[in-house]
């Protein structure tokens, strides 16, 4: 529903990622007065990359991670460079940089950066300021014009600052806090355990016998950077179906072997796979993906996380009974993430003015209670509820603020990159076999809106 009111609202965004930059953006032009929060020294979140990793916990137990990064040094895309850009900011080629069309991750920190200079963000930005506290100034106005206290600590004076916003948007990322496999003898096994979230580089590894738990696309990665410099590489995945792609790079190194699933891991360093087969490892890396948390926000048990469910939340982004002055941006994945952050974005700054309104608290649960059913049907995990691969739904919320649907050249590159990593494992970001579709999109509207590639 759209109104004409236009109300300017105190908003708090934390993190200055990807969806945090594009969340403050959105709500200053829709003429709200923002602050954005950020723990690190610049903006980026997952992107800035941090070397130092030596005073994380390995397995990232900890509440409050020193370490907010989880990228490797090496780390390439996995996506093109196309697909990537926010609707009118697109992600084009630079003289003197990383012109691959998968860069590597410093490339896409530098997009963010010219995203928030040309757009004037950095004046709203707090860094090296961490968020200790989001709670509701008075939970008895639950359902109506909530206010929220933040307290907040600069992380150099140890200053704590206690402000009060009209709202929140929560844009702090998911690919921070480890998730965990549940594994007899985890808690015994002396040797070094760690989660990929604090890899950085193969080199420490040199001549060890490792153990890499999950086959994810991290997991890929780090097993094949390692074939050069570790003794041996035991890949563990949960089947021995595996792609074509990955078999190949497997065929080509006798170091690299692939087991099932570990049964158990031993004082004397054994690691045992449940077909019964064991070897005798020096390091666990667990590549196996990341949970969602959010130690700061206390909504007296209103949200929650139950097995990387976060909820209730309507179309991923507002809690029925807080909404619109409490929103998440960025929970989503496996989608065009920078797109579909905008569209969130623009849809809670037009819900903070009133220019929109949202359905009724029972349409508003109901509508989660049927997404969760459908899931369920079709046979999806809850931890994998926010997982959603679906281009349809994409276009579907965009339309609630008649953001443009995704371009077919998008989804066609996006399709693309994923079956060509499915038979190509080591070279498919270098491959050129699809020049045709690539013109395409360097042709379209997005990236002739205006001259960016100096």
């Amino acid at each position: 529903m759209v109104s004409e009111r236009n109300q300017s609202k105190h908003v708090c965004v934390i993190g200055a990622g990807p969806s945090g930059l594009v969340a403050a953006r959105e709500l200053r032009k829709e003429g709200h007065s923002v602050v954005v929060i950020e723990q690190n020294h610049d903006i980026g979140g997952q992107w800035l990359y941090e070397p130092k990793v030596e005073g994380e916990e390995a397995l990232g137990k900890s509440t409050f991670l020193k370490v907010h990064s989880s990228i490797y040094d090496s780390l390439r895309l996995f996506s093109p460079r196309e697909i990537m850009g926010f609707s009118d900011f697109p992600f084009v080629v630079k003289k003197g940089r990383d012109m691959r069309r998968f860069p590597g991750h410093r490339e896409l920190l530098l997009y963010l950066q010219d995203f928030c200079e040309w757009f004037g963000l950095r004046e709203m930005i707090r860094f090296k300021t961490r968020v200790e506290y989001v709670g509701m100034l008075d939970s008895d106005q639950v359902g109506r014009d909530l206010k929220w206290v933040v307290k907040s600590r600069d992380m150099e004076s140890e200053k704590v600052v206690e402000e009060v916003f009209d709202a929140v948007v929560v844009a702090t990322g998911h690919y921070s806090k480890p998730r965990l496999p549940s594994i007899k003898g985890m808690d015994v096994w002396k040797r070094n355990q760690m989660h990929s979230h604090i890899y950085r580089d193969p080199e420490p590894f040199r001549k060890e016998v490792v153990v890499v738990v999950g086959n994810s696309l991290s997991g890929q990665d780090i097993s094949m950077e390692l074939v050069d410099v570790a003794k041996e590489i035991h890949l563990s995945a949960k089947s021995l179906e595996i792609s074509e792609g990955l078999a190949k790079v497997i065929s080509k190194h006798d170091s690299l072997h692939l087991h099932l699933e570990i049964e158990s891991l031993h004082e004397d360093g054994r690691v045992v796979f449940v077909d019964g087969s064991w070897v005798m490892a020096d390091t666990i890396i667990y590549c196996t993906g990341y949970s969602y948390a959010f130690p700061f926000l206390d909504t007296k048990g209103i949200v929650g996380v139950d097995d990387d469910r976060v909820g209730p939340l309507y179309e991923h982004t507002f809690p029925p009974s807080l909404a619109p002055s409490l929103s998440f941006v960025g929970i989503p994945r496996k989608l065009i993430g920078f797109p579909f952050f905008e569209s969130q974005a623009i849809w809670i700054a037009q819900l903070l003015s009133g220019k929109r309104t949202l359905p009724s608290f029972h349409d508003m649960m109901q509508s989660i209670k049927d997404f969760y059913h459908s899931r369920e049907i079709a046979g999806v995990p809850k931890h994998n509820t926010h997982d959603l691969a679906n281009f349809e739904y994409c276009d579907k919320y965009g339309d609630n603020v008649g953001f443009p649907h995704l371009e077919e050249w998008r989804k066609e590159l996006c399709i693309s990159a994923i079956v060509k990593a499915e038979v190509d494992l080591e070279g498919y970001r270098d491959a050129w076999d699809d020049v045709e579709l690539l013109q395409v999109a360097l042709q379209s509207p997005h990236f002739t809106q205006f001259p960016r590639s100096t």
